[in-house]
């Protein structure tokens, strides 16, 4: 068994890697020089050797594998018991994990196997007396806490996507791969199959997001068609219609399609696509927001993007206090004209 003091656990989907799990293995090995150690990469699955190697090429100096056919799925009963037995077993001072749904999941059931707690959404890690401080927003993004944790062990640390670089592999690196079987006990849940969304950018992977809020059905301009007489219908058909210049936008941006919860709950655009607070929480390079007044649960989903791009016809929406730039108008205006010039600036 591996002897480093910081594991970091690789999630993954049926063996493809999420690439936020090499960010949390660049946010582990920043702090494995102050400890005096390398970082050892944990992978559980079926037929998963291969993310070891991927796991050593960017950055880890070791891995542990775990594999059984029960493991193909992730259950979170499963993994967790599988998970603590190695941590048991290792005895790490810290377990490093990208935040994901899997993860939030596996995370908080590894805790409580192993009697420890767990600093959720950390975006900055730093080593004082030999324990890792993590710095976490708090109160809908508004302040920063620092948390550490000097009396259990091992400390377990979730990375939030994009506010950790991704280190370049090197395919030439080398180094111990630990793998083994393992027999996981029964599970109380079975996984039948797996739906795909919608195409399009991952929200949380995305450089670039293009968001629709409630303001994208305010165009009175446009005329349903004759057989759509409810109101509500109507202001959905005049969403869709705004948001198909969202979609537009984020073609030619290479960009993910993003809304506010306001959208989402008034039926424009489905849950998946949410951002904020009780949705997914972003960090890309650019941020547009479109339509989105600036609602305190949408700006703690995106307030950590790195340039924030606003166009609303309310001048006093609070979207611009945060905003890098923002442009007051109609967006049924000012989107198709910023389309067009992306397009032309682009080469599209």
């Amino acid at each position: 068994m591996m002897a480093d003091r910081i594991f970091v656990y690789i999630d993954h989907h049926l063996g493809e890697a999420v690439v936020a799990s090499w960010e949390a293995l660049y946010a582990a090995s920043t702090i494995a020089a102050s400890m005096s150690s390398g970082v050892t990469a944990l992978v559980v699955g079926d037929g998963v050797r291969s993310l070891a190697e991927e796991a050593i090429a960017h950055g880890a100096s070791a891995a542990v594998v775990r594999e059984s056919p029960s493991l193909k799925d992730f259950r979170p009963e499963l993994y967790a018991d599988v998970v603590s037995g190695v941590l048991k077993e290792s005895r790490p001072e810290v377990l490093v994990l990208p935040t994901t749904g899997r993860t939030r999941e596996l995370g908080a059931m590894v805790a409580v196997d192993l009697d420890t707690g767990v600093t959720p959404d950390a975006i900055a890690l730093e080593v004082e007396e030999s324990a890792v401080v993590a710095t976490r927003p708090i109160y809908a993004g508004k302040l920063l806490t620092k948390e550490v944790s000097r009396t259990r062990r091992p400390q377990i640390v979730m990375v939030r996507s994009r506010a950790f670089p991704r280190p370049t592999p090197d395919t030439a690196r080398k180094g111990p791969v630990d793998v083994a079987a393992v027999t996981p006990g029964a599970s109380a849940t079975e996984v039948l199959g797996y739906r795909a969304s919608d195409g399009g950018v991952s929200l949380t992977d995305a450089s670039v997001i293009v968001s629709g809020g409630r303001g994208v059905s305010n165009n009175g301009r446009l005329t349903p068609p004759p057989e759509i007489t409810d109101e509500k219908q109507q202001e959905i058909w005049r969403a869709h219609q705004g948001f198909e210049l969202i979609r537009q936008m984020a073609s030619v941006l290479g960009a993910a399609v993003g809304a506010s919860r306001a959208a989402v709950d008034a039926g424009y655009i489905p849950y998946s696509n949410q951002v904020g607070q009780t949705g997914k929480v972003v960090a890309p390079d650019l941020y547009i927001a479109c339509g989105i007044s600036g609602a305190i649960q949408h700006l703690a989903g995106m307030r950590t993007s790195k340039t924030i791009v606003a166009i609303n016809k309310d001048p006093e929406a609070p979207i611009f206090k945060l905003a890098r730039f923002g442009i007051v108008g109609d967006l049924y205006e000012i989107v198709p004209a910023l389309t067009e010039a992306f397009r032309t600036q682009l080469g599209k």
